[in-house]
């Protein structure tokens, strides 16, 4: 057998193959790597495995070995104290996500020493740079050794209110009140933003968030608190408010985190977090604008593994899913996709560009902002401050040989001018306006100044859509409406016989809200000839809407009455979000 590995060089082994690196620990000689080598020929298994199956060396070796060849050193954890200090430095639900176990900290350095199941675990290096901001030196330990460790000192779940309780009475802040909002020195923001309680609790609001699949955060300044806000489904929930004088440390971790100036707080900023969280990438697109009482900050949260990206994952009924892949594979022409913000235009843009992704086919888009990076798109980023508006981007398109073009939102008569412009030269046009349905989009590009015989040449379909919450699946129950909660959707106990309506009562799974995730609700207007008379007419809203029904067209209400005969939301969900007949 041969001889026990001396002290390793891992500048040396760094890059070297696994049996050259067992070799120089002197856990196999080269002959048995040379005998794996022959084997690993006629069988589809790894040289460490091989090594392993055949005697010559133990799991723990190849581990080590594996660690080597990283440029990491392998350490054994048995006997290694956790103390309440070290226990205190990662949040508990970092370290399980992440499967990682605090060996040592230095809080003057900021230097965290953290052991790691494999070599190739680097997000967890980088999240915790960019979460924690320490200066982490990572180490691979054998992984039983860290799953004992983490069962043992992490399994309690860590939770927001006890951080806020923790650092309530913390001296430091209270100083921060004291001197004034705008008194107070770069020095002291960069101390209250580093500060380790505080990346503490943002980084579990960010965590409690994506786990809740929320869609945006607020961290909003008033008078007299500070409140912490989620949004989830549409609707905003309160966190446990920290102290009012926290408010300045956290909106000043926010920014440190992304990239943005902590010393600026008088004019807004705009900036972007990326992190990977118990293995999901996730993107927060971060909005800070200075208020009256200190900086407001949203976070955008874009969780990846999150989204739909595929038309018949997004609520589409089967006629409606005909209708929009009819539109969506003309050779040329616009079609629209309107609703308020956060009706989830986008991802039905998203949606439609993923089916017509293909190899033959060139797609451009310029979007403000870019909000999911998808393979095959040439996707381009509005900036107006460097003067890349929308207009300017399409028509620099208009020169890349494109197929399809995505403008992310015909926000005026130029973009308007040169979509229709690329229409008519043999380019599918696709976009978001901001109208309360499919017909008004006519009128409201027609206010922006665009011709009428130039917009019944190239508009093809508006689609319009609302997103309404879903009843929780695990507490769905029956329920009999009132007669004055079936009046608001203009229905009457005769019209509803025999149906049923659902309702969630309420449970842990749902935040005890009843509902549970969101689906869309859409109106799909298709332009045919007569609609194109119409238009050159100059008709108004109600005729247009009026035609488009009587060619089969089923309005928001509708679809949103369909979805709850269905059983898929509620009828105040319906109400909410739709209006009534003229």
């Amino acid at each position: 057998m041969a001889t026990p590995d001396a002290i390793l060089d891992l500048t040396k082994t760094k890059g070297q193959k696994l049996g050259r690196v067992l070799t120089k620990m002197g856990r196999v000689t080269r002959e048995q790597v040379h005998e794996a080598l022959a084997i690993q020929k006629t069988r589809q298994v790894k040289v460490g495995q091989l090594l392993v199956e055949l005697g010559y060396c133990q799991d723990r070796d190849v581990q080590g070995g594996l660690a080597a060849q990283a440029g990491l050193a392998y350490v054994d954890l048995k006997g290694l104290e956790v103390t309440d200090a070290l226990r205190d430095v990662i949040p508990a639900e970092n370290v399980r996500s992440y499967e990682v176990v605090p060996v040592e900290y230095n809080p003057t350095s900021k230097r965290l020493k953290i052991a790691m199941k494999s070599a190739d675990n680097f997000r967890a290096v980088d999240d915790l740079r960019l979460l924690m901001g320490f200066n982490v030196e990572a180490v691979v330990a054998d992984p039983g050794q860290v799953d004992t460790i983490i069962k043992k000192h992490f399994s309690k779940e860590e939770s927001v209110v006890e951080v806020v309780q923790g650092i309530a009475d913390d001296d430091k802040f209270k100083s921060l009140a004291a001197r004034g909002d705008q008194s107070i020195d770069l020095e002291a923001l960069k101390d209250a933003a580093g500060d380790n309680q505080v990346m503490k609790l943002v980084n579990l609001v960010l965590l409690q968030a994506i786990k809740d699949k929320a869609s945006d955060i607020h961290f909003e300044p008033f008078e007299d608190e500070f409140k912490m806000r989620y949004r989830i489904d549409g609707v905003l929930y309160e966190m446990v408010p920290p102290p009012k004088q926290l408010g300045v440390a956290i909106t000043s971790r926010v920014k440190v985190m992304a990239n943005l100036d902590i010393a600026e707080r008088r004019l807004p900023q705009d900036g972007r977090i990326e992190l990977t969280l118990a293995g999901r990438p996730v993107d927060l697109r971060v909005a800070v604008l200075p208020t009256m009482h200190g900086e407001s900050v949203v976070m955008r949260v874009l969780d990846r593994s999150n989204v739909e990206l595929s038309l018949d994952r997004i609520g589409l009924r089967e006629d409606d899913l005909a209708t929009t892949r009819r539109l969506i594979n003309k050779p040329n022409g616009i079609v629209i996709v309107t609703g308020p913000t956060g009706s989830g235009k986008t991802t039905t843009l998203y949606a439609a560009l993923a089916e017509l992704n293909q190899i033959d086919t060139k797609i451009l888009t310029a979007e403000d902002p870019v909000e999911y990076d998808i393979d095959g798109l040439c996707q381009c980023q509005v900036n107006d401050e460097a003067g890349t508006t929308f207009a300017k981007l399409l028509r620099s398109f208009l020169r890349q040989d494109p197929d399809i073009i995505l403008v992310g939102e015909i926000r005026d008569l130029e973009t308007a001018q040169i979509a229709v412009q690329a229409s008519l030269t043999g380019h599918l046009v696709l976009s978001t306006l901001h109208t309360n349905d499919a017909p008004s989009s006519v009128v409201r590009l027609l206010d922006l100044g665009l011709e009428s015989f130039l917009l019944t040449a190239t508009l093809e379909g508006v689609v319009a859509q609302r997103l309404v919450r879903c009843v929780c699946a695990k507490c769905k129950e029956t329920f009999e409406p009132k007669e004055e909660e079936l009046m608001e959707l203009g229905l009457l106990p005769e019209d509803v016989k025999g149906r049923r309506f659902f309702r969630g009562r309420g449970c842990d799974h749902c935040h005890n809200s009843g509902f549970k995730g969101r689906s869309a609700l859409f109106e799909i207007m298709t332009i045919d000839d007569e609609l194109r008379e119409m238009v050159m007419r100059q008709a108004s809203t109600a005729i247009l809407r009026e035609h488009a029904r009587k060619k089969g067209m089923r309005t928001l209400r509708e679809s949103g009455l369909l979805s709850i005969y269905d059983g898929i939301t509620t009828l105040d969900e319906v109400v909410r979000e739709t209006i009534a007949e003229e």
